[in-house]
């Protein structure tokens, strides 16, 4: 049995038990969050829409962090401005225990 569920703006396809890395959470180590379930599928068929109302997926918070840099860098051709950023991107990531529906 598989889920899509929704987080952060994301979909992301799961199992009960994988660990996914989502945009940042709200919540502290150890805490469990509820995600919208867009679609379940098992050996039954599946399910979408109206037939999921009150489907949740529970997941248990593992930890905080940030992703590999990534170097942004603009420059105008021909006229001597250069500018390089970095960034990482907060995450956080999540193990999945249940998915009710």
């Amino acid at each position: 049995m598989f889920a899509v569920v929704a987080s952060g703006g994301k979909q992301y396809t799961v199992q009960v038990g994988d660990t996914i890395k989502v945009e940042k959470l709200d919540a502290n180590v150890g805490d469990k969050v509820k995600l919208d379930v867009l679609m379940i599928s098992d050996e039954k068929g599946s399910k979408v829409g109206d037939k999921l109302k009150g489907a949740v997926a529970e997941a248990e918070v593992l930890g905080q962090g940030k992703a590999d840099k990534i170097v942004v860098y603009k420059y105008k051709a021909k006229k001597n401005q250069r500018k390089k950023q970095g960034h990482r991107q907060p995450y956080t990531e999540i193990k999945i225990l249940s998915v009710k529906g």
